[in-house]
């Protein structure tokens, strides 16, 4: 056989072999996505990963972390964190295009990129597997994810998830570690004022936790007048 068909003939079956990898990790990916859907996540992905950051300056660091059922979140946190990071949840199947076009709108307006228009589906996919990196392979395998998980899971299970694993400070993870942390109660006593300054924390928690300045604070206002409105699961 001539070297360029060997050479075409070895390409093939390494784009074959490499296709085959791919699908077997979606179908891991899956499996661990079924089974969430009715067991909880013990730890996700940013959790190992702060985890690790924070065990090189102190190797006995452990991440305040303590998983509520749905029932035992405050109405005011999970109408606060809607309106202020997904207020189209109960409406799109795990992408808000409408959203995603107004980002596009505003980062073409300032030349850089200052909007992501991610849902809570896409957030949440990325928290339990990926990492904050930025990438379009990451941005893929997101939207992948994202996809399972609207297709095996309700918008119940997936505001719960949600509201368990997201980061709220420096080692602070879940609704319940973040109202103890921050305002002394459980999760299920938080008041209309005390969620809407959760949620906006909700961005950029580590570094919102060392500064709440006037900014941020009315931002929770507007999302507390908004909240009223906003549909849960």
């Amino acid at each position: 056989m001539p070297a360029p068909r060997r050479m075409l003939g070895w390409l093939a079956r390494g784009l074959g072999i490499a296709l085959l990898l791919a699908l077997f990790w979606q179908a891991v990916l899956l499996t661990q996505v079924v089974w969430w859907s009715r067991f909880d996540p013990g730890s996700t992905s940013f959790m190992r990963i702060r985890l690790a950051e924070l065990r090189k300056s102190d190797p006995q660091a452990e991440l305040r972390h303590q998983w509520v059922p749905y029932e035992r979140i405050s109405i005011h946190l999970k109408r606060a964190v809607v309106a202020a990071e997904d207020d189209r949840f109960l409406d799109h199947d795990g992408f808000d295009w409408e959203g995603i076009e107004r980002a596009l709108e505003r980062n073409a307006e300032k030349g850089r990129i200052t909007a992501g228009g991610s849902t809570i589906s896409q957030q949440l996919a990325k928290n339990l597997f990926l990492s904050s990196s930025r990438s379009w392979l990451r941005k893929g395998q997101e939207a992948a994810i994202t996809m399972m998980i609207e297709a095996t899971w309700d918008k119940r299970r997936i505001l719960e998830v949600y509201l368990n694993v997201a980061e709220w400070g420096n080692g602070v993870f879940g609704a319940e570690a973040a109202a103890r942390h921050y305002h002394g109660r459980p999760a299920a006593s938080l008041g209309p004022a005390e969620a809407a300054r959760l949620a906006v924390m909700l961005p950029n928690p580590r570094r919102y936790e060392k500064s709440f300045g006037p900014r941020l604070a009315a931002h929770a206002a507007r999302v507390q007048r908004r909240m009223v409105n906003s549909q849960v699961p």
